[in-house]
């Protein structure tokens, strides 16, 4: 089975209320529909780092991204994830405002995980940006993984 680590973007698309923005709101229900009707398909993770992010912000939504969280088992943040994500960050392909986003794909490719799944479009689902990485993971021996939105994960 394939695996598939959750970004905190999904899971709070997942959750939120729908919003009145029309890209974001099919974003939303795409995000819906993958976990309904596509998730069984893969082996899912998260890290620390989503459960950390996912604890921020309005009690109510805490408590519903948790929740869907919950039993998800967690890939540690380990030292060679730490390694990892301080060269992605040293190469500038992410920014160090970003280190979170450094750390999601360091704890994937350590891991050996085969897809981040994430709508943050500006620092992870974005191709010039994952060539960058692609070059950093394999400078580093570790096999490149895929970035993708849920879309990419329907199948057909």
């Amino acid at each position: 089975m394939e695996t598939v680590y959750l970004e905190i973007t999904v899971i709070s698309y997942l959750v939120a209320r729908m919003s009145r923005d029309l890209q974001v709101a099919a974003h939303q229900q795409t995000t819906i529909e993958w976990w309904e009707d596509h998730r069984q398909k893969f082996e899912c993770f998260i890290s620390q780092t989503v459960v950390d992010e996912a604890s921020a912000g309005d009690p109510m939504e805490v408590q519903k991204r948790l929740a869907k969280i919950g039993t998800l088992p967690l890939l540690p943040f380990d030292v060679e994830s730490r390694e990892l994500a301080k060269a992605i960050l040293a190469s500038g392909a992410i920014p160090p405002k970003a280190a979170r986003d450094a750390a999601h794909v360091a704890v994937c490719a350590v891991h050996g995980i085969d897809f981040l799944m994430t709508w943050n479009c500006k620092h992870l689902a974005n191709a010039q940006i994952g060539r960058r990485i692609e070059k950093i993971c394999e400078a580093s021996h570790r096999p490149m993984l895929i970035i993708c939105t849920p879309q990419s994960l329907m199948g057909v």
